[in-house]
């Protein structure tokens, strides 16, 4: 059977519309018969993406739906173009990049705007969805897949489950994949021999695909699962398939040919179900992408040479292409309801994932009712010139991206969320004005130490202090940068200099061996010897990290009994023991130097993370199960080693003082994470603004008393 099809639709499902053997009409809006098997492919490959996102234990290689879109798109992409001849290369590609125009943009725009909507309404800012609004803009652009890959987002770490636009990355592979496809294709459409330079050129655009995809997945797996040049293949395989069997003489049916179909369409489909069974997150390209796409290619051709049969009745039944039909939609919307599902009130329970699974299909059909019909075959973007559909769609594009930022703007009206609405209690962001020092405000420059970055804090615009202040450095982890609010407040009132040390992902003086590897000496070491160039005698240094094992973190709990031994254990005590002889050894050029030492104490962490169960929307959410609530003689108990420690690495460095927040975060028997519900910590171990603000005076206490302590 020559496939030279009216087919038309993007890789994340759509509509599918086709005569067999029939030239493919010039006009984009055309109605044509429906190829029901390629209907029944994609609500395969949708079906399969989504159980394995509501839960990857059911379809461990669920994700290889995409490889099946991406498969099928190349295919019917080509069909749907494949006999055009009614101009040069301006008029297809003008008349191309309408249709795609028409076919993608209206849907994914509507989703992204609502998504952006909901999000805006849910998600607070955290760590956990630092990447979503970046995403977001760049999915209007088609870009958010190299977003993702040079933010080095894996698509199988657990932060991308709260990001409700990771899935676009795939239709960022779909719309550069446009751009290329006519540059590559239009020969064919020239008929003779440069159909055959248009083979060519998918060929060896797929084996370069493939090599890439390769060597890039030894060194950077992330960026190889996102891009096109790695994912180039699959699309071009599409492609390929339908140039060979375009070009094939048409053969005289048997019996055993019809055979011969059967048998390949049930092995082709034994190698689709096999990717979806056993592909890892590491098998990327093989065998993870290969056997969904060869699989799916060798559908495409098996079930176009059938005449019935079983398979090929499942795939054509109505329920089954109902899903194909609308899967376009079905992709779109899966993923941002499951995500704010996650952020609310959870997708682990039967129930919860019965609604969104519910709620998906139920935006996938009133979108594909309302949103992408109508506007596929709208008889006043028929009259336009093909010019004029393409400039209308970029303007629609460039509107919903500017809509999108006057939303996400305007966050703290919109915003359900206590977070986002008391940012000022929850955020511990720079101070930069105080009523009591009036006329003072903070400066802020950024300079280099070593390999990293530090931030200089200071105050101008008013009297400098009638006493040197000393200089404040500050380095740890991330526990260091909570402090923000306290340290601006201290350099606003005093005049104090802060020097606050980015310790991009390392950590320092968290006597943890175990999380002070790789780069991370050099980098503490490059810091101290900063300090040292900068530093004068008197000045203080700040040591503030999370020195205990966490008891949640912002995505899911941890392993309760394993963290407390992680600190308690004996094992943990040795470990301990020689990180105390390492931050002596560190510290010890500073005290030669004449800098004081400050180090907090422990504070109290908590068994969930008290931003995402503040809100009516989210305290059923399984993650706040544990509660906010930690009995005071256990913490007690759980930090206990560490303060040893301190004690010891103290009597090492006389210089050093230890500083404990604990009494005033938790003076009672119950410690409590939200207090008068006023936060105290913003997740389970990080202090919100609203603590840095009780804990100024005291810190400027011990700042004094460090300053004040003589020479040892």
């Amino acid at each position: 059977m020559n496939p030279t099809h009216a087919l038309d639709a993007p890789a994340a499902g759509a509509d599918v519309r086709a005569t067999p053997g029939v030239s493919a009409a010039p006009d984009r809006t055309a109605p044509t018969r429906h190829v029901p098997h390629i209907d029944g492919l994609r609500a395969l490959a949708v079906l399969a993406v989504i159980a394995y996102h509501l839960d990857e234990r059911w379809l461990p290689g669920g994700f290889g739906g995409v490889d099946i879109f991406f498969a099928i798109s190349g295919f019917v992409v080509s069909a749907s173009v494949g006999t055009w001849n009614q101009g040069g290369f301006g008029r297809f590609i003008a008349w191309f990049y309408a249709r795609r125009m028409q076919r993608i943009v209206p849907a994914l725009l509507a989703c992204l705007l609502l998504t952006t909507f909901a999000s805006t309404l849910f998600v607070p800012a955290a760590w956990l969805s630092s990447a979503n609004e970046t995403t977001g803009l760049y999915a209007f652009f088609g870009l958010s897949n190299w977003f993702l890959a040079n933010h080095r987002e894996s698509y199988f770490s657990p932060t991308i489950d709260f990001n409700p636009y990771t899935h676009t990355w795939s239709l960022g592979v779909e719309e550069q994949f446009y751009l290329l496809f006519p540059l590559l294709f239009f020969a064919w459409t020239r008929g003779g021999r440069w159909r055959a330079a248009s083979m060519i050129l998918f060929a060896a655009a797929g084996v370069v695909s493939v090599a890439w995809a390769w060597q890039l997945g030894r060194v950077d797996p992330a960026a190889s699962f996102y891009l096109i040049t790695t994912r180039l293949f699959e699309l071009a395989g599409g492609v390929l398939l339908y140039q060979i069997l375009a070009r094939r003489t048409a053969a005289i049916e048997t019996p055993a040919r019809a055979r011969v179909a059967v048998a390949g369409a049930w092995a082709s489909l034994a190698l689709v179900v096999a990717g979806l069974l056993v592909s890892k997150p590491r098998d990327f390209p093989f065998p993870g992408a290969w056997l969904p796409v060869f699989g799916t290619l060798g559908l495409l051709a098996f079930l176009h040479e059938m005449r019935g049969g079983v398979l090929q009745r499942v795939l054509a039944s109505r329920g089954v292409t109902y899903v194909g039909r609308i899967s376009y939609s079905l992709y779109l919307w899966h993923w941002p309801v499951f995500v704010l599902f996650r952020w609310t009130c959870g997708l682990e329970s039967a129930s919860t994932r019965s609604l969104a699974t519910a709620l998906t299909f139920a935006l996938a059909a009133a979108s594909f009712r309302f949103v992408e019909k109508p506007l596929r075959y709208s008889t006043r973007l028929r009259a336009l010139t093909r010019v004029g559909v393409v400039a209308l769609g970029i303007a629609s594009v460039g509107g919903a991206f500017w809509l999108s930022t006057q939303i996400t703007a305007a966050r703290e009206s919109l915003a359900l969320g206590t977070v986002t609405r008391h940012a000022d209690d929850w955020y511990p962001h720079a101070v930069t004005t105080l009523p009591e020092v009036p006329g003072c405000r903070l400066d802020t420059h950024i300079a280099m130490a070593g390999t990293g970055s530090v931030a200089i804090y200071s105050r101008s615009g008013c009297p400098a202090p009638a006493e040197p202040v000393p200089t404040l450095f500050v380095i740890g982890d991330s526990h260091a940068s909570a402090y923000l609010g306290l340290l601006t407040e201290h350099a606003l009132r005093t005049g104090a200099t802060i020097v606050l040390y980015h310790n991009q992902n390392c950590t320092f003086a968290s006597l943890q061996s175990e999380r002070e590897q790789g780069a991370c000496p050099a980098q503490g070491q490059a810091a101290i010897d900063d300090m040292l160039a900068r530093g004068r005698t008197g000045d203080i240094v700040f040591l503030a990290a999370l020195r205990l094992n966490r008891l949640s973190n912002q995505f899911a709990g941890v392993d309760e009994a394993r963290a407390r031994d992680g600190i308690g254990g004996e094992a943990a005590r040795t470990r301990r023991a020689t990180a105390e002889k390492t931050l002596i050894a560190q510290l010890a050029p500073l005290a030669r130097h004449g800098m004081r030492m400050i180090a907090d104490a422990p504070k109290p962490v908590f068994r969930a993370p008290p931003f995402r169960c503040a809100d009516w929307f989210d305290r059923g959410n399984p993650i706040c199960a544990a509660g906010l609530e930690m009995r005071r003689d256990d913490l007690q108990r759980y930090r206990a080693p560490v303060l040893e420690s301190l004690a010891r690495v103290a009597q090492g460095v006389p210089p050093l003082l230890v500083w404990d927040p604990f009494p005033i975060l938790c003076p009672d028997a119950v410690c409590v994470a939200i207090r008068d519900g006023k936060p105290l910590f913003f997740d389970g171990d990080h202090l919100s603004a609203y603590a840095n603000r009780m804990l100024r005076d005291d810190f400027e206490r011990i700042v004094r008393e460090a300053h004040a302590k003589p020479d040892a």
